[in-house]
């Protein structure tokens, strides 16, 4: 599986580590994924995310019918 968010399309970032002599290597940050399962009201099932802990915020501020509608008109979700 991709480490990407299903409702922000959050992904994995290039950047440098950087050493006190100031050299640069190539690393990766990753996002804060978790994977939770939510109940649709609308269509009356459960369903299975793999989102991002700022997400998970969002949705409970929103709610997940606002945040599932939001993710599919911008096809980060199915």
């Amino acid at each position: 599986m991709s480490r990407v968010c299903q409702l922000t399309g959050k992904k994995v970032m290039v950047g440098n580590n950087v050493s006190h002599s100031m050299r640069k290597t190539k690393r990766k940050f990753y996002p804060n994924l978790v994977v939770k399962k939510f109940y649709l009201p609308e269509e009356d099932k459960h369903i299975s995310l793999k989102i991002s802990t700022s997400a998970l915020r969002t949705v409970n501020k929103k709610g997940i019918s606002a945040c599932v509608k939001e993710a599919r008109e911008k096809g980060y979700l199915k």
